[in-house]
């Protein structure tokens, strides 16, 4: 794997340290000139198939009740990847991706479009991740390395460890506050779409406030309602990620028991009410949760086709229209050459977890992973976490929406929020109060 590193300069740092400190006032002014201010190489590759980048897509003049468009509809693939020419796109593909194309040659392919870094985020963001570079660094807690003395932007926008970059997705812009309304659904070997859940729900991220991060380390919150089908209707979930994951809250509401019972294990490998416990709390959103179950290793940076400016899959007028028998249908999903951080996490010596080692590929202009290998404990390659991001030039930023996984054992795959058909979808909304994201307001908002 030929790899490349976003500053030639600061190769044998990244490889070498083990610290987990600030970066020196040199190496953060590269945020104003070479890099991004999120930490992307601002330069495009040689070839041109990888653009500069030019300040991204952004148009905050623009209110939006939850629905957009697609800005890129107009345009046609460049060339298409399958099974039969795979082999020329190899070192631009991942191995789980290469193993869909594989398993379902007749029917998965990669539509590769022009590549656009639309990326972009408030100029507040940009100035606390600056901040960020010079002041945050991780500390030791009860759950693995944590950042301190950082908010409202990248936390490590020159990353010196595995582990950073996947603090980076963690704390990735995304808004402040939203509001959703979803489906979700899980498709069986045979090809048929079971629904699992049809939602609405409240986010925020305290990490973006004008406070910055709450005291006491909740960084990101969720309520969410089920509205069907009939036999979950009523169900609620409430989660709160902390910076310090000891300190991780979940708790739920069933109607038949008209009680919140709080979540003993909320994290990892632990299947997530949230998907009717299809998949675990570790793999919503491609990674979640803590981060002391694995060793990161981060093994550099790369060009890969990956799932970009995938508007389609939200523009589409409902779920049967971007659902396949075995996998999101191909001609919805917009694939583009971008630069990822490669990031490898490795099960730690007597730790307990169902998988065994993992592979995520984490957006240079974003730090979204959007894509990932799940290895079992005999270290065959099983599932292939994917997600697709979304540009929304009102909020602005690019956003990670309808996400999931393909199990390569089984045949069966799951679908999570889906946008697709919802008069409501991704609402930027004030932010709420605190009293919104707690066990008491979820039993005051149970029914039945």
């Amino acid at each position: 794997m030929k790899l490349r590193l976003c500053i030639a300069a600061t190769v044998s740092f990244l490889l070498a340290t083990d610290s987990f400190a600030s970066v020196p006032a040199s190496e953060a002014e590269h945020l104003k000139s070479t890099l991004t201010p999120l930490g992307g190489e601002r330069a495009g590759n040689a070839s041109g198939s990888i653009p500069a980048w030019t300040g991204g897509m952004s148009k905050t003049d623009t209110q939006v009740s939850g629905k957009r468009s697609d800005p890129f509809a107009a345009e046609k693939p460049l060339f298409v990847i399958t099974a039969k020419n795979m082999s020329q796109y190899a070192d631009k593909l991942t191995p789980g991706i290469q193993e869909m194309l594989k398993k379902y040659p007749d029917s998965y392919r990669l539509d590769v479009y022009a590549s656009h870094r639309t990326a972009a985020a408030p100029q507040s963001v940009y100035d606390a991740t600056y901040q960020n570079a010079l002041e945050t660094k991780l500390v030791d807690s009860a759950s693995g390395p944590m950042p301190e003395n950082g908010k409202a932007g990248i936390p490590f926008p020159i990353p010196q460890a595995g582990i950073e970059v996947m603090w980076n997705h963690l704390l990735r812009w995304r808004g402040e506050s939203w509001r959703v309304s979803n489906t979700q659904y899980l498709t069986t070997a045979d090809g048929k779409h079971v629904l699992a859940s049809d939602s609405h729900a409240d986010l925020q991220m305290p990490w973006y406030s004008a406070d910055g991060v709450r005291k006491d380390g909740v960084f990101w919150t969720i309520r969410m309602v089920n509205d069907g089908p009939p036999l979950r209707a009523g169900e609620a979930i409430l989660g709160r990620e902390n910076l310090n994951a000891e300190n991780v809250g979940a708790w739920t509401y069933l109607p038949g028991q008209r009680r919140v019972r709080r979540l003993p294990n909320a994290c990892c490998d632990t299947p997530t009410p949230a998907t009717a416990g299809v998949m675990s709390f570790d793999e919503m959103g491609v990674f979640s949760g803590r981060l002391d179950r694995f060793d990161w290793k981060l093994i550099g940076k790369k060009e890969m086709y990956i799932p970009y400016n995938a508007n389609k899959v939200l523009t589409a007028a409902g779920p049967t229209d971007i659902l396949d028998d075995h996998h999101l249908k191909s001609d919805v999903v917009r694939w583009e050459l971008h630069r990822v951080w490669v990031v490898e996490a490795t099960l730690k010596s007597g730790k307990r977890h169902v998988m065994s080692r993992s592979t995520y590929y984490i957006d240079e202009d974003t730090w979204a992973a959007v894509l990932a290998e799940r290895y079992d404990a005999q270290n065959a390659l099983v599932r292939v976490l994917w997600t697709t991001p979304v540009v929304f030039p009102d909020l602005p930023g690019v956003v990670s929406l309808t996400t999931g996984f393909y199990d390569l054992i089984s045949g069966a795959w799951f679908a999570a929020d889906i946008f697709a058909g919802k008069n409501e979808q991704y609402q930027i909304v004030a932010p709420f109060k605190d009293v919104v994201f707690t066990p008491d307001a979820l039993a005051g908002e149970g029914v039945r």
